[in-house]
């Protein structure tokens, strides 16, 4: 009896303690308004053309939105924002205009295909085009020029001005793409 109650007592402890018992809240996405700075450079958002993106963040009200998608996977990819990020929503380019993104074409981040070193220009430097589908993004990387590239595959290395074009095509058809 005495080890019954005993366990009893720990299973309370046990689950408080557990990672596995944090509830992530699932967020929509939020409009863009049009003073809206962005979380890495500081620019107008709205100013810009090309896609944007925002964040939702774990334990934080804050929403950080970006400029442009390169921006936000600049901040996403730090290892000290990895593991603080819960969810991430980029504009669907195939359903909205290059030019002026519209805030109802937001889709999750995670699951969107990007293009990289598109000849379409972004805020600062080669964009990064964002797609909710693959045949998205390799019609418009036939039409734009750059690289198809899944969520994970997008690097810091990538986004660096050390990469060349070529080296991002190469990776791009080593990954089967």
């Amino acid at each position: 009896m005495k080890k019954i109650a005993f366990i009893l007592l720990l299973i309370p402890m046990l689950f408080a303690c557990s990672p596995q018992n944090e509830e992530l809240a699932i967020h929509d996405s939020q409009a863009i308004h049009d003073h809206d700075r962005c979380h890495m450079c500081g620019m107008m958002i709205k100013k810009y053309p090309g896609p944007k993106g925002e964040l939702f963040l774990k334990n934080s009200d804050a929403i950080p939105k970006f400029c442009s998608t390169r921006d936000m996977f600049n901040f996403v990819l730090q290892p000290e924002n990895q593991r603080q990020v819960s969810q991430v929503f980029v504009h669907d380019m195939a359903k909205t205009s290059w030019e002026m993104p519209e805030d109802d074409s937001f889709i999750d981040g995670t699951k969107a295909w990007y293009v990289y070193g598109s000849s379409r220009k972004g805020v600062m430097g080669p964009s990064v085009g964002s797609f909710s589908s693959v045949d998205a993004a390799q019609h418009f990387a036939k039409e734009f020029g750059g690289a198809v590239l899944a969520y994970d595959e997008v690097t810091l290395e990538i986004l660096g001005e050390s990469v060349s074009h070529t080296e991002v095509m190469s990776h791009s058809k080593d990954m089967g793409h």
